[in-house]
């Protein structure tokens, strides 16, 4: 897998040709993701709708360089506001269409309604703009999971250093300050067309995040899915219904 150099960061990537006038996609991952753990859904929405296509994964993630220092509470501020426009200026996406999921659909919300560049359209999948006790809750019994179970060695399959991977992301989320976490400060920024996609056994969130999200952008064409017998991850639970949501968006755009 080749790889770029952000902010002296090399991250792992990978960009799938399409039609030069189809929009272009760019998927960022959740909070324990990287460019493997999207299986194939790259390869299949390069495939159903003709676009270009780019996955990475964002330092302390997969095989891109481990974290320098630990992750600050505005660590996905920094990735949509910083890294994220440097990703798709060196691999020349422009006007792109961002499929974020969990901490990936933030940075895509935070890259949008920023103001300083245009985005086509965003496909947000259990999207979180402010935390919910039930998002804790399921981040604390992740914790218990992590030392348990043999989730360690599944994570070590994806991500280089699977202990920093996790804790990295396991311990902010926890810390008390987190709690005042929000992006709603962002949605305002936010006026391209919007697909929202949730699970409808979501263990870290509810669809209260969707009525923020409908109350506060700008956008007046929001598109919501929740997915029945579907929890936390659309791409591993409902993989076919995934893809046909996000075709189905993208041809309209």
């Amino acid at each position: 897998m080749p790889f770029l150099t952000a902010q002296n960061a090399r991250l792992e990537y990978e960009l799938i040709p399409g039609q030069r006038a189809a929009p272009q996609l760019c998927l960022l991952h959740e909070g324990l993701g990287c460019v493997a753990l999207w299986r194939d859904l790259p390869a299949r929405l390069a495939a159903a709708t003709g676009c270009r296509t780019l996955a990475y994964s964002r330092q302390g993630y997969g095989q891109s360089d481990r974290l320098a220092v630990p992750r600050t509470v505005d660590y996905m501020h920094r990735e949509g506001l910083d890294v994220l426009p440097l990703v798709l200026q060196q691999l020349g996406v422009d006007d792109p269409v961002l499929i974020g999921h969990s901490d990936g659909a933030s940075i895509a919300m935070i890259y949008a309604g920023c103001g300083r560049r245009r985005t086509r359209g965003l496909v947000l999948i259990a999207p979180h703009v402010f935390v919910e006790d039930k998002t804790v809750a399921g981040i604390e019994a992740a914790a218990v999971g992590y030392r348990t179970t043999d989730l360690k060695q599944r994570l070590a399959r994806y991500h280089a250093q699977p202990d920093e991977t996790f804790w990295g992301w396991n311990d902010i989320w926890l810390r008390p300050e987190f709690r005042a976490w929000s992006i709603e400060s962002f949605l305002g920024g936010i006026s391209c067309p919007l697909l929202l996609i949730q699970g409808a056994d979501d263990e870290y969130g509810t669809l209260a995040q969707f009525e923020r999200i409908r109350r506060g952008v700008a956008s007046r064409d929001i598109t919501e899915l929740v997915l029945p017998h579907c929890g936390h991850a659309p791409q591993r639970d409902q993989p076919a219904r995934l893809e046909r949501a996000i075709a189905d968006f993208v041809a309209k755009l």
